[in-house]
C-alpha cells in the first residue's frame, strides 16, 4: 500500500491569499470548529482553533494518519469546548498536514499549513537542487511507469530525472487510468518535492497537461542478447510521420538494422469499427561479442506539425568469458568443465592464483608443469588428490610461454605459489577434477608478463625494473617483487624517524638513468617503519622490494607506503 504520504491536495496558497474560512468534507453538527484551516508563520509559532463539542473527542491517529514530527498538537483529546494549539518551529519551505478529530465514528478535518505555498516552474535539475517541501511545476517525458495503482513513474528532461511518487486527480484520488499517460508522453505536473533514501521525488502530483507521444514503444523495450549475437525485434506505433532510428555511434560496431516491416493493425472482432494502428517492426542484428558485457540505448523519433517525440529501447549483450580479453575465473572454468562430456573443442583462457604446486609439478625435463589455481590463492585441501573440486582448477601438464616446452638450461623461470597466472588451452573434466588436457595448454602470462627475460615478479624470480614496468603496463594489480641496485636516493629520500619510509631509484647495474624505477616511500625490512639504529640505505645497495605498482607521470614506482624492502644486501628481517 502507498502509506508514506497522507497529505491532502489542497489549494493552500489561494486560502492564504483570501483568508476565508473553508469547510472541508466531514464537518459535523456534533463538533464545531471556528475554522478548518490553520496557518503557521514560516519563522515558526502557533496557530489555534476553537472547538465546540458536547461529547468526548480526540485527535485520531493510526498507521495511515499520523501527526508529522514537525507539528505539535495540544490538547490531543477533550470532552466539551476547548482551544487547540498547533505549534511548529521555523522552516525554509512550505509544508502541510491534515489532522482528524474523531467523535464517535465520525471525523472532522483540520488542515495545518506553514509558510507560503509558492509554486515554481522548474527543470528536473532545479527540482533536484531545490528544498524539500517546496512545490514545483515541471515538464518532461514519461520514460518509465513503475506502478499504475498509485501512479508512480519517472519524469525526465534534458537536465535530469525525478521520480513521481503518486499521481492524483482533482479530488485527490489515485485514478491512474483517467490521465492516459504512456511512456514517451510529455507531461507537466505540479507537486511538492521530497527526498526519500536519496531519491528526489514529487509527491502526489496533479497533472497539468499531457502531450501524447507521436511514437510509442509496444514491444522489445528491453532486449538481452547472448554473447554469440543474433537478432531481436522492437515494435513501434507512429502517430506522426516516419520513424527516425538512432543507434549510438559506439554501438554501431556491433549493432545494425537488418530489416523493417509494417504489420497492419487488426481490429477486435467485438469492436470492428475501432481502428487499430499499424505496427512498425524493426529487426536489429547484434554481432558476436568476444569482450566484456555491452549495453546500448536506441532512440526512435517521430515528428508532426513542428513537434517531435522520442522513445528509447535498451539492448544488453553478455560478454564471452574464457577469451584473452575476458579470461574465465576459476569458478567459471570449473563450472564450464563440469558441463563438458569430453575435451573442449576450442582453447579457453583461465585466470587464477597459484595455490599449490603438485608433487614433482615444477617445470623440468618433460617441459611442462602441474599446479593448482584458486580465486584467492588458498588451497582448500590436503594433497594433490584430496581438495575441494568446486573451487580448485588444475593446470595439468601445461607448457611454458608461447606454447613451448620449458627447456632446462635455456629457461630458468618457475611458477610459484601466489603468482597470478593466465593459462590457455583445452579444458576437460577428469575424475571430477576440472583441469587442462595434458600438454594441450600453456602458460599465457605470469603476474602480467609473457616472458621470463626480466623476471616473473615472484620472490624466487623477482622482476628487474623493466619487468616491473611491463607488469604495470599489462594491468596487473597485485603485489610483486622487484630487484635492483640503488642508483640514486631522492632528495630527502633517506629513511628518517619522522616518516619511517624512504624514496630511491633502482636499476640493473646501479647506474642512474632518467627512467629508473622508483621505490617511492617504501617501508623498511619486515614491512615496518624505519627507526633510529636501523641500517641506512646507500647508493650501490642491492635490494628486493615488495608491493603493488603504479605510474606517476612517466615514472614507474611503488604505491606510496604500500611497498617495503624485503631484503637489503641479502639481509631480511
Amino acid at each position: 500500500m502507498k502509506t508514506r504520504y497522507i497529505l491532502s491536495a489542497l489549494a493552500a496558497f489561494s486560502l492564504l491569499l483570501t483568508g476565508c474560512v473553508q469547510s472541508l468534507p466531514g464537518d459535523l453538527e456534533v463538533i464545531q470548529v471556528d475554522k478548518s484551516y490553520v496557518s503557521i508563520p514560516e519563522a515558526g509559532g502557533d496557530g489555534t482553533i476553537k472547538v465546540t463539542c458536547a461529547e468526548a473527542w480526540s485527535v485520531y491517529t493510526d498507521e495511515n494518519n499520523t501527526i508529522p514530527n514537525w507539528l505539535t498538537v495540544t490538547p490531543m483529546s477533550g470532552s466539551g469546548d476547548a482551544t487547540m494549539t498547533f505549534h511548529a518551529d521555523g522552516t525554509p519551505s512550505y509544508r502541510e498536514a491534515t489532522i482528524k478529530i474523531k467523535v464517535g465514528d465520525k471525523f472532522q478535518h483540520i488542515t495545518v499549513a506553514q509558510g507560503v505555498n509558492m509554486v515554481s516552474e522548474a527543470t528536473c535539475a532545479q527540482v533536484i537542487a531545490g528544498p524539500d517541501g517546496k512545490n514545483f511545476i515541471v515538464e518532461g517525458v514519461c520514460v518509465s511507469i513503475a506502478n499504475t495503482q498509485y501512479g508512480n513513474w519517472y519524469l525526465e528532461d534534458k537536465t535530469g530525472q525525478i521520480y513521481i511518487y503518486g499521481t492524483v486527480d482533482a479530488e485527490g484520488k489515485y485514478n491512474w487510468t483517467s490521465f492516459g499517460i504512456e511512456e514517451g508522453d510529455v507531461v507537466k505536473v505540479k507537486g511538492p518535492k521530497t527526498t526519500y533514501n536519496g531519491t528526489v521525488e514529487l509527491v502526489d502530483v496533479k497533472v497539468v497537461s499531457v502531450t501524447k507521444s507521436l511514437v510509442q514503444l509496444v514491444s522489445g523495450g528491453e532486449a538481452s542478447i547472448e554473447s554469440d549475437g543474433g537478432p531481436f525485434e522492437v515494435g513501434l506505433v507512429s502517430k506522426g510521420g516516419s520513424i527516425a532510428i538512432d543507434i549510438p555511434a559506439a554501438a554501431k560496431e556491433w549493432l545494425s538494422i537488418s530489416g523493417i516491416k509494417v504489420v497492419p493493425g487488426v481490429p477486435d472482432p467485438a469492436f470492428p469499427t475501432i481502428a487499430v494502428p499499424d505496427t512498425t517492426v524493426v529487426t536489429f542484428q547484434a554481432t558476436a561479442n568476444e569482450a566484456g558485457p555491452r549495453l546500448a540505448t536506441i532512440s526512435y523519433s517521430s515528428s508532426k506539425d513542428g513537434n517531435t517525440s522520442t522513445v528509447t529501447s535498451l539492448v544488453s549483450q553478455a560478454g564471452l568469458s574464457g577469451t584473452e580479453l575476458v579470461p574465465f575465473t576459476v569458478s567459471e572454468a570449473v563450472a564450464y568443465a563440469q558441463k563438458l562430456g569430453s575435451e573442449s573443442t576450442k582453447d579457453f583462457y583461465v585466470k587464477g592464483i597459484v595455490s599449490r604446486i603438485a608433487n614433482n609439478g615444477a617445470f623440468g625435463s618433460y617441459g611442462n608443469s602441474t599446479f593448482f589455481l584458486s580465486e584467492d590463492g588458498t588451497f582448500d585441501g590436503t594433497d594433490d588428490k584430496n581438495f575441494n573440486k568446486e573451487v580448485t582448477f588444475e593446470a595439468y601438464r601445461v607448457l611454458y610461454f608461447d606454447n613451448q616446452k620449458w627447456v632446462p638450461g635455456t629457461n630458468v623461470g618457475q611458477v610459484s605459489v601466489g603468482d597470478e597466472v593466465v593459462i590457455c588451452g583445452k579444458l576437460t573434466l577428469y575424475n571430477g577434477i576440472a583441469e587442462t588436457s595434458g600438454n594441450k595448454a600453456y602458460v599465457y602470462s605470469i603476474n602480467g608478463v609473457k616472458e621470463e627475460t626480466n623476471g616473473l615478479g615472484s620472490l624466487a624470480f623477482p622482476f628487474k625494473p623493466a619487468g616491473a614496468k611491463a607488469c604495470f603496463d599489462a594491468g596487473f594489480k597485485g603485489s610483486v617483487y622487484v630487484q635492483g641496485i640503488i642508483s640514486k636516493i631522492a632528495n630527502n629520500g633517506q629513511f628518517s624517524a619522522q616518516y619511517g619510509n624512504a624514496s630511491f631509484y633502482i636499476s640493473d647495474d646501479g647506474v642512474y638513468h632518467d627512467d629508473d624505477f622508483e621505490a617511492y616511500r617504501v617501508l623498511y625490512l619486515g614491512n615496518r617503519k624505519w627507526v633510529e639504529g636501523d641500517t641506512q640505505i646507500a647508493v650501490g645497495d642491492e635490494v628486493i622490494i615488495n608491493g603493488p605498482l603504479t605510474k606517476y607521470n612517466a615514472t614507474y614506482e611503488t604505491v606510496q607506503n604500500k611497498g617495503y624492502i624485503y631484503s637489503l644486501n641479502g639481509k631480511t628481517e
